[in-house]
């Protein structure tokens, strides 16, 4: 009988990375962060520690990424695009990085690294993108914002705000919990998970002081 023998993880850093996951020379991955299977890492990409990379995960080069992130099977971030601590990245989601792509430039001749300026899109600390959204370079995803399945971003969303469609648009407001806040007044907003009150001010969504 023949027992087939299967690769081992490995650690790195005091990381976690599957067999058949690709960390480039250069890559940064901090501790207690997992690397899943067909992920990769290109070199000169920062994780966080405590991150977790699903299966199928790219991180481009020059790509950062804080702690305690989580990035969903299959969800492509392109370099130079940066995620804050605590940010959620659903399945599927994509991270643009080039403003009016084209494979060849005018006179034919196939692009490479000279012939375009990579942008990035950020998302900043606690915010969620859901599954299979698209968020168009260079837009700021705010702090605890969320982003609908399916959404395609192409403008700036601001702190806390919940956004769907395509292009999105803002239809609420979240707090930490990712939880729609309720409204008990015209600019005042509290959240039904934790019982936190926000207030409204010329657009924006703060925490009542």
């Amino acid at each position: 009988m023949t027992t087939l023998s299967h690769p081992k993880p490995r650690r790195a850093g005091g990381a976690f990375v599957a067999p058949t996951a690709t960390v480039e020379d250069g890559a940064r991955v901090g501790p207690g962060s997992q690397v899943w299977d067909l992920s990769v890492v290109r070199a000169g990409a920062e994780v966080g520690a405590d991150t977790v990379l699903g299966r199928g995960v790219y991180i481009g080069p020059g790509a950062r990424l804080g702690e305690r992130c989580k990035v969903q099977n299959q969800a492509l971030v392109y370099e130079p695009a940066v995620l804050e601590d605590g940010v959620f990245i659903g399945p599927a989601v994509v991270l643009t990085n080039d403003t009016y792509p084209r494979a060849v430039t005018p006179e034919g001749r196939l692009k490479g690294s000279d012939d375009w300026e990579a942008v990035g899109v950020t998302v900043r600390e606690g915010a969620a993108v859901g599954a299979r959204a698209v968020c168009i370079a260079p837009v700021t995803i705010g702090r605890w914002a969320s982003v609908g399945a399916g959404a395609v971003v192409t403008r700036d969303v601001p702190d806390h705000a919940l956004v769907v469609g395509a292009p999105a648009r803002r239809v609420g407001w979240v707090g930490r919990s990712g939880v729609p806040l309720v409204s008990d007044t015209r600019d005042r907003w509290i959240c039904p998970v934790s019982a936190e009150v926000y207030v409204e001010i010329d657009g924006r969504l703060e925490e009542a002081r």
